[in-house]
């Protein structure tokens, strides 16, 4: 089939990053309507992967961020992904901060964003994930929540545990995300008397909903890649003691090495696509000797090729999700790793 977005790029590149990512989910939309996507898109063979009880059609999925609010989970899903993770959604609405907040640096395949949750509120999210034919034909859908920016750290728990009761029915699974860089002092809930404390109260929380709706869902933790073997050591440690089923590594970095002489290189934000590669693999290879397989990991940073998934895979992941890359590489990056990945 013949790969049409090496043709679409230059003129994408040419518009304002963030405008170009409404363009481009606009116009998916569009395809997936008139029925065009599944007649131009390479669709991956079956490779079903059960992981926290939940069976994955294929291993590649797609990472939160690039559909914050669920407007584009059918059109998203027509891509060939395995599954879907949406947000990072929040108790209630919030503009985000201010624009310019999306940043390309094409010299290293990386993106900077600064976005800040900007999102229409978690409530509003997940009524458009039960409108969607994808949910509500047993697609997996995975809900990111996160705390408004406006509640003040110490406070954090209640944000979640308000925004994990109101997508508790509807998600496959929870990820608790706080690994993003820009929203403030929310990468100080990745310290160990705070995560600990979080995760206490979130555990009660679930527990609580286990049983009012008869069902343990998983909750993912996603984690940052600038975090130092001490770190993973106790992260890895309060994930067993409070039952958390899987981790995600890793979020954007804030490190700058890669890119600082580039244009752009030095705004504030969190850094993905290729420069991230090898700082996510570097964690993910010590959470695995951590855990040792007690805990799956799902791999995400950097991964711009085939190969790169399966380096994340070998690295110790069960699963993996893409954004930049599609940025770069388009759609059949989606089928190109699922294939590589696919098991005999």
């Amino acid at each position: 089939m013949i790969d049409s977005y090496p043709l679409l790029r230059p003129w994408l590149f040419s518009l304002d990053p963030e405008e170009a990512h409404r363009v481009t989910l606009g116009n998916l939309d569009r395809a997936q309507r008139w029925g065009l996507l599944r007649c131009f898109i390479d669709q991956p063979a079956s490779d079903p992967r059960t992981i926290c009880g939940i069976t994955f059609p294929n291993p590649v999925g797609l990472a939160a961020g690039l559909d914050k609010d669920g407007q584009h989970i059918d059109a998203l899903a027509s891509l060939g992904f395995g599954f879907l993770e949406i947000g990072t959604v929040t108790p209630k609405p919030q503009a985000g901060n201010p624009k310019p907040r999306m940043f390309r640096l094409p010299e290293a395949q990386g993106i900077i964003n600064r976005m800040g949750f900007n999102n229409d509120g978690v409530d509003a999210c997940v009524k458009r994930v039960r409108q969607s034919e994808f949910w509500q034909n047993g697609g997996i859908v995975g809900l990111n929540i996160g705390k408004n920016a406006t509640t003040p750290i110490e406070d954090a728990a209640s944000d979640y545990v308000t925004a994990l009761e109101a997508v508790y029915e509807t998600a496959a699974y929870i990820t608790i995300n706080i690994s993003s860089p820009n929203t403030q002092n929310l990468r100080a809930l990745q310290g160990e008397e705070m995560l600990r404390s979080l995760l206490a109260s979130v555990d009660l929380a679930r527990k609580s909903l286990s049983d009012r709706y008869s069902v343990r869902k998983p909750l993912f933790l996603k984690i940052a890649p600038d975090l130092d073997s001490q770190d993973i050591g106790f992260i890895a440690d309060l994930l067993l003691e409070f039952g958390i089923d899987a981790i995600i590594a890793t979020n954007t970095t804030i490190a700058r090495e890669a890119v600082q002489n580039l244009p752009f290189g030095n705004e504030a934000g969190g850094l993905s696509g290729a420069p991230v590669r090898q700082a996510s693999t570097h964690i993910i290879k010590l959470l695995n000797e951590r855990l040792a397989n007690e805990v799956p990991i799902i791999g995400v940073g950097g991964i711009m090729s085939a190969q790169d998934a399966k380096e994340k895979m070998a690295a110790g992941a069960s699963l993996i999700q893409l954004y930049s890359g599609l940025i770069y590489r388009g759609p059949k990056l989606i089928s190109q790793c699922a294939d590589a990945l696919k098991t005999s």
